[in-house]
């Protein structure tokens, strides 16, 4: 006679029921602001996106050169092909316009990559999905700019005298493309065709594929009755391969991008293919990492060695898997992927994500930092210590204050049991097996 589940629990005292995952809410749901009307305020302040409107009109006008910088991944190259189409339909002459990707290592604020967009001498500059800090010029030199963007950004934290358009406090918080979408799509009518599978793809990269594009969320049913959802996540990933590989190839994923009219031109890139292979096996070789874990609990830490760019896709992977009551935070730090500096992700894990007050991984690592002996450590962590989102951040720090940071969160301390038997030495509270088979 077969045992019901119940008996079966029963009579295995030793084993637990397995708890179910914790419930996380379908991301359109995220509570919106809304202005003094009662309306939501969504993708970003209604004047911001109109300013930016009236920035596109003004140098479509005035027929000069235009540099477009677009960050390294799905979001913003799509941002970017958005950008240059809207122009293009608009009117501005194809050969005024040039993209400038900066190199491995390098931000836009990098007085390297300063110097480089000012040789090539532009009157208007767009600066998408590349973060925002408070920071001199874009240039030196005059010129027009503007940020379009959604990462973690204060009123201030912009480039001196550049336009900033934000969607980071309008929750639920729109992608830098879908953003970039929304602006462009009321410009010209041709935006929508051209460009709306540009746009799912980015907005996938950064928020997944299982995204319900639901209100406040634009209706994109025509988009996924034109192009498979298959065909579009599968681009996704060949696009971001390129940056994630050793070489830092973008340009290649840039310049697959600007060729293609569909995502399905994407498919068979030997280019982007070969890249995404070479990331796989990277991600497979280093994914079975053990972590380590701070004292209280809070912070899983993986150290892997790579010069790919992978430490995001193994934070995130991770991060799905993962489980305890204290866990708040996946941190994946990489020693070898520039020299001397310690590149890290952070992600908040599914079983934290329900978490109220929610996680934010920005505040959490500023703690952190604030609790080091040595009060200078948060100085020295430098400009590029926790950026980004709340819900995904990181740095790049050199590899000595990242060991001070790793020593504030005792990684791996031995914590000693309230009543320990007689005789039996004290382990690791939070141990892996912990995670996995206690849960």
């Amino acid at each position: 006679m077969k045992r019901t589940a119940t008996a079966a629990n029963l009579s295995n005292g030793s084993k637990s029921v397995k708890k179910p995952r914790p419930t996380v809410p379908d991301y359109h749901l995220t509570p919106s602001v809304r202005d003094d009307d009662g309306e939501i305020v969504w993708p970003a302040p209604e004047e911001k996106m109109e300013a930016a409107r009236a920035f596109i009109r003004e140098c479509v006008s005035a027929g000069k050169p235009t540099l477009i910088v677009p960050d390294k991944d799905a979001d913003g190259l799509t941002s970017g092909a958005i950008l240059e189409h809207t122009l293009v339909l608009l009117g501005l002459d194809q050969s005024l316009i040039t993209a400038y990707l900066p190199p491995k290592g390098h931000n836009i604020h990098d007085e390297a990559c300063r110097s480089d967009m000012a040789s090539l001498n532009p009157t208007y500059i767009f600066i998408l999905d590349q973060g925002s800090r408070s920071s001199p010029p874009i240039i030196d030199g005059p010129h027009r700019g503007i940020v379009i963007d959604h990462h973690h950004a204060l009123a201030n934290d912009h480039p001196k005298d550049a336009l900033q358009i934000t969607a980071c406090d309008s929750p639920p918080v729109a992608t830098s493309s879908l953003l970039t979408y929304l602006i462009c799509q009321d410009l010209h009518e041709g935006v929508q065709e051209a460009c709306d599978w540009l746009c799912v793809m980015g907005t996938h990269g950064d928020l997944g594929n299982t995204l319900k594009w639901e209100p406040p969320f634009p209706d994109m049913k025509s988009t996924f009755k034109t192009y498979t959802k298959k065909a579009l996540n599968d681009a996704v990933s060949l696009i971001n391969a390129p940056r994630r590989t050793a070489s830092y190839d973008v340009p290649s994923a840039w310049k697959a991008l600007r060729a293609s009219k569909s995502p399905r031109e994407l498919l068979n890139n030997k280019s982007l293919l070969a890249a995404r292979a070479e990331v796989n096996a990277e991600v497979e070789r280093c994914t079975h990492t053990p972590p380590k874990f701070s004292a209280d609990g809070r912070i899983a830490v993986f150290r892997i060695s790579s010069e790919a760019q992978i430490h995001p896709v193994i934070a995130t992977r991770w991060a799905g898997h993962l489980s305890s009551s204290k866990l708040e935070v996946v941190l994946v730090a990489n020693e070898r992927y520039l020299p001397d500096m310690v590149n890290f992700s952070c992600r908040v894990p599914r079983c934290a994500r329900a978490k109220e007050p929610p996680v934010n991984i920005i505040e959490v690592l500023k703690d952190v930092a604030s609790r080091a002996e040595d009060s200078t450590l948060r100085e020295r962590l430098g400009d590029s210590f926790a950026r980004g989102h709340k819900e995904a951040s990181g740095g790049i720090v050199p590899k000595a204050e990242f060991e001070e940071l790793m020593a504030v969160l005792e990684i791996g301390k031995k914590v000693e049991r309230e009543s320990p038997k007689k005789g039996q030495k004290p382990g690791q509270a939070n141990t892996l097996l912990n995670y996995f088979g206690k849960n």
